[in-house]
């Protein structure tokens, strides 16, 4: 019993509970100076503890993937194209599972698309700025690079720094990052609570995000069927691992914020899971693999069309378009909108929407964005079968130094 109370999930779960409780307090209350002053201090809080965690996301990368790479040897570059290919396809092959639900279903629907009366949160009273090292993908083409060279060069004493460099990361994650997400997602769910985006927007919210959800999952049974059947193993032994990470993906609404819990899970699922393969995979995939994000904004793009412009956009636009997003949701940050802000030339230029359908689609993106970045985070554990496998039947070696977060 005591487990479970000091488990992930059961603090974050506690975290989302008591979040909410807060927030229709202080809502109660915002009348009164006292509920103001609460609010000041969970969106400061709030601000605080993103800029912290936000921070470490480069560091996080960095220590995973460069030393993963180098430990790849001659393997690296092979290994990195197998993991922008499955990427790539997932990406593609979710839009267009939800190409084809869109022409099914949208039609048959009446969705009521804006909802007024929203409370505003106060100002950040102390803005505490932890600016990054670096942006995230600076991270990413960073670490791809210099663990390429370093296996290139045979750099041994560089390969050693990563090594070591990897053992401070670990810490950090496992001593700051994942301590604080359970306090950062209960202030979050407070500051939603309060505003009333879980009360006056559920009728939007079911409507349209509970078809996406079903999209979402359909999805992840497709990847890990697949995974499965290619890696010769059984999906659910990873799966069953990745509960905390889902959790921590919908109250962090960032694949780059949950990357510390995602590993946990991951390195939970050895096997079928190499560790190798999760050092390297689970970094790279939380912001190159959208897969839920793209499958979302597929949907929504066709919802907003239909209730702006009357019509949805032909078969060959969309084709056209999710062609293209597959590749934008590649680069796009993985941070909360993301896949969407990266893909707004497309959403413009390609299916011609005016002002008024990009605020739209940013509107009701933003509803979902917590369960596609879930998506995004527990498909990613499919893929690193797919790698595992890959390396397996192809007799690439396991080396890695078998550190447990």
């Amino acid at each position: 019993m005591k487990k479970i109370f000091t488990s992930l999930p059961f603090k974050l779960v506690v975290g989302v509970v008591l979040g909410i409780i807060a927030g229709q307090l202080a809502g109660i209350e915002s009348a009164k100076a006292a509920g103001n002053a609460v609010m000041n201090i969970v969106v400061t809080v709030r601000f605080i503890l993103s800029e912290l965690i936000n921070f470490c996301v480069p560091l996080i990368i960095i220590g995973f993937i460069a030393p993963s790479i180098t430990r790849l040897g001659k393997n690296a570059s092979r290994m990195l194209g197998v993991a922008l290919f499955c990427a790539y396809m997932s990406s593609i092959l979710a839009s267009l599972l939800s190409v084809a639900a869109g022409y099914g279903i949208i039609p048959r629907l009446s969705i009521v698309s804006e909802v007024e009366g929203l409370k505003e949160l106060p100002e950040v009273v102390f803005r505490l700025e932890i600016p990054e090292i670096m942006t995230v993908m600076s991270a990413l083409v960073l670490s791809v690079l210099l663990g390429l060279a370093c296996t290139w060069t045979n750099a041994v004493t560089v390969t050693n720094l990563l090594e070591e460099f990897q053992k401070i990361v670990l810490q950090i994650v496992t001593r700051v990052v994942i301590p604080l997400l359970p306090v950062f997602i209960g202030f979050t769910f407070c500051a939603l609570s309060y505003e009333g985006t879980i009360t006056k927007q559920l009728p939007v919210f079911l409507q349209v995000v509970l078809l996406v959800i079903v999209g979402h999952y359909l999805w992840m049974a497709v990847l890990y069927i697949a995974a499965g059947i290619y890696s010769r193993s059984n999906p659910l032994d990873v799966i069953r691992n990745y509960g905390p990470a889902y959790i921590t993906a919908i109250g962090t609404m960032s694949s780059a914020a949950t990357l510390g819990v995602a590993l946990r899970c991951a390195k939970k699922s050895e096997p079928p899971l190499r560790d190798d393969m999760v050092d390297f995979g689970i970094p790279l995939f939380a912001n190159i693999h959208l897969c839920g994000s793209v499958l979302t904004e597929v949907f929504f793009v066709m919802t907003v069309s239909q209730i702006l412009y009357g019509k949805m956009p032909d078969v060959g636009t969309m084709i056209l378009f999710c062609l293209l997003l597959g590749v934008f949701a590649i680069g796009a940050p993985g941070v909360p909108g993301g896949t969407v802000m990266a893909s707004l030339g497309l959403i413009t230029g390609v299916l011609g929407f005016d002002e008024t359908g990009t605020a739209l689609m940013l509107t009701i993106f933003a509803l979902q964005d917590s369960f596609g970045t879930a998506c995004n985070i527990t498909g990613d554990g499919a893929l690193t079968m797919i790698l595992s496998g890959y390396a397996d039947r192809h007799n690439i070696k396991e080396q890695n130094l078998k550190i447990d977060l």
